[in-house]
């Protein structure tokens, strides 16, 4: 979409949505800002229930320009490296790790995401 994250609207997530069900790949990444990454998680989470698809968001937290200080090529090599893992389901890969997106948190002040510890 070429879209700031924060722009994201449910007709996004939906458009998204029946992407990926129009689609035949059992592995799909989707790059996203990592404002709302969460919560398209979620909802793509809460939308597909049983599936044979591994979905996997990642994106950077210092974005991508000219390859300089960014953790975009580590990020989406990580989401390539996982995609092939992981059971069916929706995840988010970012800083070396996996998470489900109902239990995830961006910490701003880190420049990473990391478990959340609440429900």
């Amino acid at each position: 979409m070429l879209k700031d994250s924060r722009e994201i609207r449910y007709k996004d997530r939906q458009k998204i949505l029946d992407l990926i069900k129009k689609s035949t790949c059992k592995m799909i990444i989707i790059t996203h800002g990592t404002y709302t990454m969460p919560d398209t998680g979620q909802y793509l989470k809460d939308q597909i229930k049983k599936h044979s698809k591994t979905i996997v968001l990642t994106g950077s937290m210092i974005p991508l320009k000219g390859f300089e200080n960014s953790d975009a090529a580590f990020n989406l090599g990580y989401a390539i490296a996982s995609v092939q893992y992981l059971s069916p389901g929706v995840y988010i890969c970012m800083n070396g790790k996996v998470f489900d997106p109902e239990k995830v948190d961006k910490n701003r002040l880190e420049a990473r995401f990391e478990e959340s510890h609440e429900q």
